[in-house]
C-alpha cells in the first residue's frame, strides 16, 4: 500500500494495516506534505492499494519516537466511484 497526498505518490518507509485504517512510518517530504494535506487544507489524503484502495483518510494520530514519525491515518468514507 502507498499514499496519494494531494497530487502526490508516496511510499512510505513501512505501512501496515489497523482497525480502521493503516498505520505509516514516514519522513521528510512525505510527513510534510501529509502535515500541509491535514493541517493546511493543502490536498486530500488516500490510500492506494490493498482492501482500503482509493479510500479517503483522516490523519488521527502522530507518534515521534526516536528518529521516526508514526502516523495513524483513519478511513474517512468509502472509495469514490470510478467513471
Amino acid at each position: 500500500m502507498d499514499l496519494i497526498i494531494g497530487n502526490r505518490h508516496v511510499s512510505p518507509a513501512s505501512i501496515r494495516r489497523v482497525a480502521g485504517g493503516v498505520e505509516a512510518v514516514l519522513k521528510g517530504e512525505a510527513l510534510i506534505s501529509l502535515l500541509d494535506a491535514a493541517f493546511h487544507g493543502a490536498g486530500t489524503i488516500h490510500v492506494l492499494g490493498g482492501d482500503l484502495d482509493r479510500r479517503p483518510m483522516d490523519l488521527t494520530g502522530i507518534d515521534m519516537t526516536g528518529g521516526e514519525t508514526r502516523v495513524t491515518l483513519t478511513c474517512a468514507g468509502p472509495a469514490p466511484m470510478l467513471v
